[in-house]
């Protein structure tokens, strides 16, 4: 594998520009979490430690909702970490192409992993050339986009009271528009098909569960549906060779 100053260059450059797209999508959420934070009794400076140190929109949402309803903090951490716990599937993806590098890099790259920088990432790795510089690909779309949501999250909170009522604007909707054209490129076959429209019905079934368990009963109604098709059809190949 080739491994140089230049190609590590390019790399970072190349996972940042390819991160671009999905920098839209983060803006308004930025914005409105800035906005909702600027009210709901968090203060200026726990605002921005939260983007900083938690680096995790839909968390940073459903906390500071809870935190403005005066919920215990047990309960707010123990919701977070449920809603966060789809990061161990993407962790699991990558460990196989991410297991060779040291741990400060592991770290780091875990700290700044997103369901944007994933989505990229992933088909940067699993692309066949011999650059041995991959990382920095992920590195790139990882700095973009913790740099782009800190900015819309700033000035979010910088606009605050001036933004009236901006959960009713409708913007939050570019997240899911996001997430489902990060999806798309990955329905290539028919248990994924399937896994993805099981976890969509799931999703939309369990909205209303606590502490959004609907997350993960979603994603493992979705795994549990997606692998039982794929042994299905392995079964039924085997029987037709």
């Amino acid at each position: 594998m080739t491994d140089s100053p230049s190609l590590r260059r390019q790399e970072f450059v190349a996972g940042m520009r390819d991160t671009l797209p999905l920098l839209l999508g983060a803006l308004p959420f930025g914005l409105i979490y800035g906005a909702i934070a600027a009210t709901s009794g968090l203060s200026f400076a726990a605002t921005l430690a939260m983007s900083a140190f938690v680096f995790a929109g839909s968390s940073q949402f459903i906390a500071v909702g809870l935190v403005a309803a005066q919920t215990p903090v047990a309960i707010i951490v123990l919701t977070t970490l449920i809603v966060n716990l789809r990061h161990m599937l993407y962790s699991a993806t990558l460990l196989p192409y991410l297991r060779h590098l040291p741990q400060r890099w592991r770290i780091a790259l875990a700290f700044w992993l997103t369901d944007e920088t994933f989505a990229v990432t992933v088909h940067r790795f699993q692309r066949d050339d011999a650059s041995g510089c991959k990382h920095w690909y992920q590195l790139g779309s990882s700095v973009a986009m913790y740099l782009n949501w800190q900015l819309w999250c700033f000035v979010g909170l910088l606009l605050g009271n001036r933004i009236p009522d901006a959960q009713s604007w409708g913007l939050d909707v570019a997240m899911p528009v996001t997430f489902i054209g990060m999806i798309i490129p990955f329905v290539r076959t028919l248990p994924v098909a399937i896994s993805v429209l099981t976890a969509g019905a799931a999703s939309l079934l369990t909205l209303n569960m606590p502490y959004k368990l609907g997350i993960l009963v979603a994603a493992f109604a979705g795994i549990a549906s997606g692998l039982t098709a794929q042994r299905l059809l392995r079964a039924r190949a085997e029987r037709t060779a």
